[in-house]
């Protein structure tokens, strides 16, 4: 199958989690035996037509429209702040010219021939509109999340351009029920919908591979010592919870008087959360690291960690959580409106690996905490069936295939 793919992050560009997503799922496909065309947002600096991993790689250089803004950028967007009219004008840009790259040089002049279009969320949906109503190919379109779910009324123009893409496409694939439920009551065809969840390198994120010794020199690096460590690892905004969680340490510290929180992000709340360390007296409780940390990094925190807390708000999937869990650890989650991650872990029953929370609440997080802390051969217990769901439904290979599978029945390629 040759697939054209729009993900608008690949490596080395990325922003959040689908640069990763993106790069783990086409390499995979390649393995496969598949052909895969990526088109990218180029940063600045990278080759603009490479093989990477063997997938064909292009990443066309932006020209300066800065001046041009007045005229581009819609009239909601024209309220934002300036680098985020920037960012719009970047996306509309990148849009515009691997759609025409595409049409013009691959398919016109080297007459290359697509059986299927893949566009993800708003940032590459006029690229795959475009390409499927110019090349007669069907389109299929991932939502990752919503402008509605991210930002509550948001963009008229961002929500125009989703439902502009969800009628074009002839499937569109989330990841999670959760996910799936939303965009069904934002309008979005029922029919069209398929769940396919995200995934995690479980080969990477393995537990064994980490020494007792490797993990008490990490402990002592960071400052946490022998104490019982609480991980979160997230985007500082209102949506994450991360100040919620800071609102549970002072009764969680109360019961597990050696517990310890590391937090690992950067966002809008760096300055609420120095505060709010200061003003609850928590000082001695918490490591903040207000920085994006390497993968590298981030394995030997999951390492280091007693369980791992996501009390996020809105969450359609949650990679964190997936990551910590491959790293057999127990998962603290936030499982009210849209959550993937009450589709992840298990709360009740002989397959726990983790508790669902009220993300608003601080004591219910502190209770399901506290409970964890006090119990080792619960927490024991927990990773062990944490790892184990991940080998069972949440490996990147288990993804690729499903997601195939659905590329190949909407190009009406029959399964060998």
């Amino acid at each position: 199958m040759n697939i054209l793919y729009f993900p608008y992050e690949f490596p080395p560009h990325f922003v959040g989690g689908l640069g990763t997503y993106a790069y783990e799922m086409t390499r995979r496909f390649a393995r496969l035996g598949h052909s895969v065309t990526v088109f990218s947002k180029n940063p600045g600096d990278a080759i603009t037509r490479d093989l990477f991993e063997g997938v064909e790689v292009h990443r066309p250089l932006l020209a300066d429209v800065t001046d041009l803004l007045p005229v581009i950028v819609p009239e909601d967007v024209k309220r934002w702040p300036v680098k985020a009219q920037n960012d719009f004008a970047e996306v509309f840009m990148y849009n515009i010219l691997a759609a025409t790259k595409t049409i013009n040089l691959l398919v016109k002049s080297d007459k290359r021939n697509f059986d299927v279009v893949v566009a993800h969320d708003w940032l590459s949906a006029i690229a795959g509109i475009t390409c499927k109503k110019t090349l007669n190919k069907p389109l299929i379109l991932h939502f990752h999340a919503t402008e509605h779910g991210r930002t509550g009324d948001g963009s008229p123009t961002i929500k125009t351009i989703e439902q502009m893409a969800g009628k074009s496409a002839e499937a569109i694939i989330t990841v999670s029920y959760a996910m799936r439920d939303e965009l069904i009551s934002l309008g979005f065809e029922e029919g069209k919908i398929r769940v396919v969840w995200n995934g995690v390198d479980n080969e990477k994120y393995d537990p064994a591979k980490f020494s007792d010794k490797k993990v008490r020199a990490f402990r002592e690096k960071i400052g946490a010592g022998d104490s019982q460590l609480i991980l979160f690892i997230g985007r500082l905004s209102w949506v994450k919870g991360a100040d919620t969680l800071m609102h549970a340490m002072p009764a969680i510290s109360k019961e597990v008087q050696n517990a310890k929180l590391v937090l690992i992000g950067k966002g809008e709340q760096e300055g609420m959360i120095k505060h709010l360390v200061e003003h609850l007296g928590i000082q001695d409780k918490v490591i903040l690291k207000f920085e994006y940390v390497s993968e590298k990094d981030r394995l030997l925190y999951y390492a280091a960690s007693d369980l791992v807390v996501a009390p996020s708000k809105y969450e359609p999937f949650g990679i964190v959580c997936t990551e910590a869990m491959s790293m057999g650890k127990p998962v603290i989650v936030g499982a009210t409106g849209t959550s993937g991650l009450r589709e992840q872990v298990v709360n009740r029953g002989p397959d726990r690996c983790g508790a669902h929370v009220n993300p608003y609440d601080p004591y219910d997080i502190a209770k399901s905490t506290i409970e964890f802390l006090k119990d080792e051969n619960l927490r024991k217990e927990l990773g062990k069936n944490a790892r184990k769901r991940v080998l069972e439904e949440f490996t990147l290979d288990k993804v690729a295939a499903e997601t195939v599978s659905i590329y190949k029945q909407v190009a009406g390629i029959t399964e060998s």
